[in-house]
């Protein structure tokens, strides 16, 4: 029986070869990797699955992160981009500062955005709520390099530990140190890469008369907390723009008032170390996808995102309540003069 079977399966084979191979290679090529990604309409996703206070209040309504769901193009996906209306392509090298990075720079450059927006979003929420907090770490990441501009052992992914044995806290006690050498003058740094610790040299360049290592550099913060706070993204989840939701998230778990006073309100925006709330990428996509899911209000923040977000719910009748937050004061006062 097994041999009729295999001689079966051998006698397709040879009378379709010319199919299977056609097959076989349309399917490679379908696949072959694409430097884009595939940017399509997303939705919103419940801050309170991935935030939780010790000891939290319940809320009536919900704070909703708005997101955009992206894929890694293939020939395949390229393809339809140019069919489904929803579909927009968008250059990897958009996303590079140079030629030599890669795809793992940029992915670096996200999850490190979300680190730090987690931080800035725990900071200003406490802050806010009056509940205690401090600082308990603060680390320095390259997240870019110039190599044909300034030469540099450096690489993105790097924790700089020390600088002349010299511990530095914010981004001004770094540069204030770099405008005492002189330029041409090595620096002796202290890193962490790939869990191993090393020691190298660095020289110090000028730039519109200020002097610089010709990198780029990045902190974040931890901080203890009381009550305790634990966020949790998934791995997919990166960058910056749920900053805005997720502290106001934490914010509400903290304080006796409900600001959702039973909404469900969706939003997006960056967290900025000063409280402000900064410009996002794909906010006509944000939009769509916090109206197909009911969402009754979308904050936003203002400048050309606000203008884009207001033109687009008037174009497709969206029903959707619309409002511009600058600060995280701005949208907490806006949210309690909500009825």
């Amino acid at each position: 029986m097994f041999k009729k079977i295999k001689d079966n399966i051998l006698l397709t084979i040879k009378e379709e070869y010319k199919f299977i191979i056609f097959m076989i290679l349309l399917l490679i090529v379908l696949n072959y990797p694409l430097n884009y990604y595939i940017v399509m309409g997303g939705g919103i996703s419940d801050a309170s699955s991935r935030i939780e206070v010790e000891s939290k209040k319940e809320s009536k309504g919900s704070f909703n992160i708005s997101y955009v769901s992206q894929l890694d193009a293939n020939v395949l996906f390229y393809g339809l981009s140019y069919i489904v209306p929803t579909w927009e392509r968008e250059d990897a090298n958009l996303y590079k500062y140079t030629e030599e990075e890669n795809l793992e720079d940029i992915q670096f450059r996200s999850d490190l955005d979300l680190e730090t927006a987690n931080g800035t979003a725990t900071y200003w929420a406490y802050t806010l709520a009056k509940k205690p907090i401090q600082e308990t770490s603060s680390k320095l990441y390259v997240i870019i390099t110039y190599p044909d501009e300034y030469e540099t052992e450096l690489k993105v992914g790097d924790e700089i530990k020390t600088i002349d044995g010299n511990t530095y806290h914010t981004i001004s006690e770094y540069s204030n140190y770099i405008q005492t050498k002189e330029v041409g003058e090595s620096v002796e740094i202290v890193i962490e890469r790939k869990k191993k610790e090393k020691t190298i040299s660095s020289p110090v360049y000028e730039l519109k008369n200020k002097k610089i290592l010709g990198i780029g550099l990045q902190y974040v913060k931890t901080y203890e907390t009381d009550p305790a706070v634990k966020i949790q993204f998934n791995k997919k989840e990166s960058g910056p723009s749920g900053g805005l939701i997720t502290t106001l998230e934490i914010y509400n778990q903290l304080t006796k008032k409900d600001l959702t006073n039973g909404y469900t309100i969706a939003g997006t925006g960056t967290i900025e170390e000063d409280g402000s709330i900064g410009q996002i990428g794909g906010i006509e996509h944000k939009v769509l996808g916090a109206a197909s899911a009911k969402a009754d209000i979308f904050l936003c923040p203002g400048g050309d995102n606000y203008q884009d977000a207001k033109k687009y719910i008037q174009e497709k009748n969206l029903k959707i309540k619309l409002i511009k937050v600058e600060t995280i004061q701005d949208a907490i006062q806006k949210l309690e003069g909500l009825e």
